[in-house]
């Protein structure tokens, strides 16, 4: 199963050509519908100030996302900061000197090119209809290959079927002009060649079903403000579009103070903002939304080394979560940055098909070198082993939480059939970032079970997320419990005062265990402790990343 239990059959992975193509009863759309309306109904996420009918593509995270949110964050932070003695944090402000941004490239180069459609009054990045084409083509082909697959059973070979068989090759043909045609326009900032390839195409608003486009023009995505007293004597300042600007203009301080020698890393965690006009598909793509970002310093020459390094161990980070390994894919940049010399996308499987979570970057010197220009500050690394200074090469993580929260929830997501023909909703959250890692249950509310179900939990509290409930039959207390990814439910009944043991209910398999009471702080802490985790992550590139 790949989001719910109503998906008829897997994924079909391609690899050589990076197809892909997902067969289900019910639509992408009716799939994600269900998750948003989830993360309504059980706290997780709300529409920002929806009293007043909401704000376009602004979220609030409720009582159960914030403590997801914050438990991914808290994996992600432990995961650079203590696996890593060369790697430390900081926190900057999101306010900073209107230079940095033009020192950063932001206010000149920091577009997206947007296309109208004159019929439906609507918006769109061009880019991205022409990327949902080239999808479209990659459909067709994976859709040729798995008929052909079911025709031939165990004797199909799928290189040579796509080699022969003149539908996929002319599928492919088409696909790759396209590629190469879209490729360079987008390396060569050709805005007509964008809207010419759109109408070539002939790609269609969604909408009113027409190709009545206007030209293609470059927007800037950056918020921008006054600080000042007086309106004369205010400046003109910008909500920071990303955080690792805060990094680059710390980056003396935080060496010199910390003596930190090359390589070494600085994160942060930190709110960023950028006014999209094509904001869509619920958290995925926001106007306020959050990054963690660690830029990890090499010296020159060998900052490709490092890229291949941190492109690995970023892909063992998300794939010990457990959500699918075949939900990951890596996607190298068609068009670099100005700033970069290597580049490419994690991308993970979402409803609404492959997108990128987090981007793994080799930036060169670019950022430093800029803000020395503009600062007039010299900002260099001595390096006693070589006896020279330097300005550092960078390579950047850079993951959006909210990115990673939708990409957690689409995976944890499945509405599942129960024998007798009842269902329930389920989310499988890994249990290290459940929001509440176990809810104790009296049977009844009498018999002085509700007290000892009180003692169990103000036992469990200091050390884990625990909740308590008894409302309603213990059927649907279970069920709440299971639609917010709660691992383990913990009953107390009759029998609890004699044997000093308690039921203990599996979230994901819904078998039960008769436990003693004394141990159930080291069950739920084998299960919710991220110590495995690392252990799966750091493998034989630990000893690497601290030389």
């Amino acid at each position: 199963m790949i989001f719910s239990c109503t998906y008829q059959k897997k994924v079909v992975l391609l690899h050589s050509q990076k197809f892909y193509i997902i067969n289900m009863a019910q639509t992408q759309e009716e799939t994600f519908k269900k998750i948003v309306a989830h993360c309504k109904e059980y706290g997780f996420v709300f529409p920002s100030s929806e009293i007043y009918d909401g704000l376009g593509a602004v979220y609030d995270y409720g009582q159960n996302g914030v403590e997801l949110k914050n438990n991914i964050k808290r994996y992600w932070w432990d995961s650079m900061t203590l696996l890593h003695e060369n790697i430390v944090g900081i926190d900057a402000a999101i306010f900073m000197h209107p230079t940095t941004w033009k020192a950063s490239g932001h206010v000149d180069a920091f577009n997206d090119p947007l296309i109208d459609n004159r019929d439906s009054k609507k918006r769109y990045r061009a880019d991205v209809l022409i990327e949902d084409q080239i999808a479209k083509y990659d459909e067709k082909i994976a859709k040729e290959v798995e008929k052909a697959r079911k025709r031939f059973g165990e004797s199909f070979d799928e290189e040579m079927f796509k080699s022969t068989n003149e539908r996929v090759k002319e599928h492919i043909a088409k696909r790759e002009a396209l590629h190469e045609r879209f490729a360079k326009a987008m390396n060569d900032n050709n805005l007509e060649e964008l809207k010419q390839i759109i109408l070539d195409e002939e790609i269609v608003c969604p909408i009113s079903g027409t190709r009545n486009w206007t030209d293609v023009r470059q927007f800037n995505l950056m918020f921008s403000t006054e600080m000042g007293s007086t309106a004369d004597g205010a400046m003109k300042i910008y909500l920071r579009p990303e955080t690792a600007q805060g990094i680059f203009v710390n980056f003396l301080n935080v060496q010199k103070t910390g003596r930190m020698k090359i390589p070494f890393g600085i994160a942060q965690i930190g709110k960023a903002f950028r006014n999209e006009i094509v904001a869509r598909q619920f958290i995925f793509r926001m106007r306020e939304f959050e990054q963690m970002e660690m830029q990890f310093f090499v010296r020159p020459g060998e900052e490709l080394k490092w890229f291949e390094h941190w492109k690995q161990f970023r892909l063992k980070w998300h794939k010990a979560l457990g959500l699918g390994d075949e939900k990951y894919r890596f996607h190298d940049h068609d068009k670099l940055a100005h700033y970069a010399n290597a580049a490419t996308d994690i991308e993970f499987l979402m409803p609404f098909g492959f997108k990128e979570v987090e981007g793994i970057h080799s930036r060169t010197n670019f950022d430093l070198s800029s803000h020395a220009k503009y600062s007039g500050k010299k900002i260099e690394y001595f390096d006693p082993e070589l006896n020279q200074s330097y300005t550092p090469y960078v390579i950047e993580t850079s993951i959006g939480v909210d990115r990673m929260f939708l990409s957690v929830m689409c995976s944890a997501y499945e509405e599942q059939a129960l024998e007798g023909g009842d269902t329930r909703v389920v989310l499988h959250l890994p249990a290290v970032l459940a929001p509440v890692k176990a809810c104790i249950m009296p049977l009844v509310k009498k018999d002085g079970l509700p007290e000892k179900a009180r003692e169990i939990m103000n036992e469990l509290k200091f050390d884990f997320k625990v909740a308590y409930d008894e409302k309603d039959s213990i059927g649907k207390r279970y069920r709440r419990q299971d639609a917010v990814g709660t691992p383990f439910c913990i009953t107390v009944d009759h029998d609890t005062e004699k044997d000093g043991c308690v039921t203990v209910r599996y979230r994901d398999t819904m078998t039960q265990d008769r436990v003693k009471i004394e141990d159930l702080h080291e069950i739920i802490r084998k299960a919710t402790d991220p110590k495995e985790l690392y252990r799966k992550i750091v493998g034989d590139s630990f000893e690497d990343t601290n030389e």
